[in-house]
């Protein structure tokens, strides 16, 4: 039941004066409608100007709107007393804790140009460094982009480099339960010149690899410009991908906004069963408080299928 039905007038009133101080006289977005279906996850900063800028308030306000998972790409940049911070709170809210960056090799060629021990050695540290972070955030998954393509070697060549280096990784990451999820990306609009763009390379990757710990995320909004076909592709890799994301296209705004259908595709992803997290991994179409509430209504629309 409603807290608000057993509060005076009085402190309804202090309340509303509160929240309009921190949103600069504008109105919150809604309270919790209930749980999703899907373990849907807001990255921080997404509902900032509900919540104010503090973090744990807006864990908070992700939870009491009833976002069941959070994610993060600069987690590991974060200090290790804000990560505590953070892990704290969303165990306390029962959150999921979606994927941070472990390892992004997207501005050299190295991962799939060298396979040699200095250059691993430095990828086992890399690795190591993000086992601590997920420990202190109780994260699953990290995300790891290889490198961009080496105009110096065949591709055949770059593709038993990368599954060698990750091999190693995958050594690292194994015994303390982590996974690596590698995300293709899309040349055609924000990273020309990466190696990994489609899922099915990927998937060809992770068979080589062949560990518990190298996995696939499919970003449906990288693979509608890439390759299309979301859900056959979907199908075909499936066991080998262990985290998903989304954004609509064009523009990588929230679901209805494009010409993505995510209300099929979330009904299809439930009735697989998927049990994993879905990253809210765009920017909100339209600004402010206003905004915020559009990507919460957008999402509670998809989810009721």
């Amino acid at each position: 039941m409603n807290r608000r039905d057993f509060m005076t007038a009085g402190v309804l009133a202090g309340a509303a004066a509160a929240v309009a101080s921190k949103s600069g006289g504008q109105e919150p977005a809604s309270g919790s409608k209930g749980k999703f279906k899907l373990k849907y996850a807001p990255h921080f900063g997404m509902f900032k100007n509900s919540a104010g800028k503090d973090l744990i308030d807006q864990v908070k306000f992700m939870a009491d709107q009833g976002f069941p998972a959070l994610e993060d790409n600069g987690m590991m940049r974060k200090p290790i007393e804000l990560q505590r911070k953070i892990a704290a709170e969303m165990a306390k809210r029962e959150m999921t804790m979606g994927v941070f960056v472990g390892y992004s090799g997207g501005g050299n060629t190295d991962m799939v140009s060298k396979a040699d021990k200095a250059y691993q050695d430095s990828l086992r540290k890399a690795m190591k460094n993000a086992v601590e972070t997920a420990k202190r955030v109780n994260a699953t998954w990290c995300t790891v982009v290889p490198s961009s393509v080496s105009l110096k070697l065949e591709e055949a060549y770059q593709t038993a480099n990368c599954v060698e280096n990750l091999k190693v990784m995958s050594e690292v990451c194994e015994p303390a339960g982590l996974i690596m999820v590698l995300e293709p990306l899309n040349w055609w609009t924000n990273h020309p010149g990466l190696f990994l763009r489609e899922i099915p390379q990927a998937y060809q990757i992770c068979k080589a690899v062949g560990s518990p710990s190298c996995k696939i995320l499919d970003d449906l909004y990288h693979q509608q410009i890439q390759e299309g076909n979301l859900i056959p592709n979907m199908d075909k890799a499936w066991e080998e991908i262990a985290y998903i994301q989304v954004g609509d296209n064009p523009g990588r705004k929230e679901p209805t906004t494009g010409e993505i259908n995510y209300k099929n595709i979330f009904k299809h992803l439930h009735q697989k069963g998927f049990k994993g997290v879905i990253g809210m991994e765009h920017g909100n179409s339209k600004p402010g408080i206003e905004g915020e509430k559009a990507v919460i209504a957008a999402y509670r629309e998809v989810d009721s299928f």
